[in-house]
């Protein structure tokens, strides 16, 4: 048989058995005790309501708990907040850093008067395996059959195909395909003209190639 528990006015204090100092209600437990009891129609709070209202002490108390730890995580979401906004600045600052140097070695890849640098033809043999060499600039008496060759079949392809690309920009400054003609030793065109006669120069030296070779 399950004994039946007893009444609490019938049990000792367990504080007492445990030799604690017993609590007592505050004032504001105990208006709220009084008033539990008026609204059962009793004159005085017994032991039950005073139960009671110790017992919702402990509530008030988790719910402070509650309260402080969502505190806690505003904080530490702002915390987090701020620690990712610091690693976007720094890979930011760090892409930025990156493209100025792809801009620097592009450039210094990049003859401004014309044609590629002994960085730039490295590059590309680096990148893509080409071994490009520095543009013929020599007279064209002093040429040897190769050095025609190479000058004759630069400029065909340059400045003879059908529909030339753009000379010159919307400043009126020549674009790189027209600078390319300083790289070997041609005056810069800005004319389609200009470009043409280039392209009947190199087909002259193409022409005295064939000739030496035969």
């Amino acid at each position: 048989m399950a004994k039946t528990p007893r009444a609490p006015w019938k049990r000792s204090n367990p504080r007492k058995r445990a030799g604690k100092a017993a609590k007592h209600l505050s004032p504001a437990q105990k208006s709220a005790a009084k008033a539990r009891a008026r609204r059962a129609g009793r004159r005085y709070p017994n032991l039950v309501d005073n139960m009671r209202m110790a017992a919702k002490k402990t509530s008030k108390k988790k719910t402070s708990k509650k309260k402080t730890f969502k505190k806690k995580t505003s904080k530490s979401k702002a915390k987090s907040a701020k620690k990712s906004a610091k690693k976007s600045r720094k890979r930011s600052a760090k892409k930025t850093a990156k493209s100025s140097r792809k801009g620097s070695a592009s450039a210094r890849e990049k003859d401004p008067r014309g044609g590629l640098t002994a960085a730039g033809r490295k590059a590309f043999a680096r990148k893509q395996g080409a071994h490009l060499r520095p543009g013929v600039t020599k007279p064209e008496a002093e040429m040897t059959p190769q050095e025609m060759r190479r000058k004759g079949s630069w400029a065909v392809r340059f400045y003879g195909r059908a529909k030339l690309p753009p000379l010159v920009d919307a400043k009126g400054r020549p674009t790189r395909h027209a600078l390319s003609a300083h790289a070997w030793g041609e005056p810069v065109p800005k004319t389609v003209a200009a470009a043409r006669r280039i392209a009947v120069k190199g087909e002259r030296l193409l022409a005295r190639y064939r000739r030496t070779k035969r």
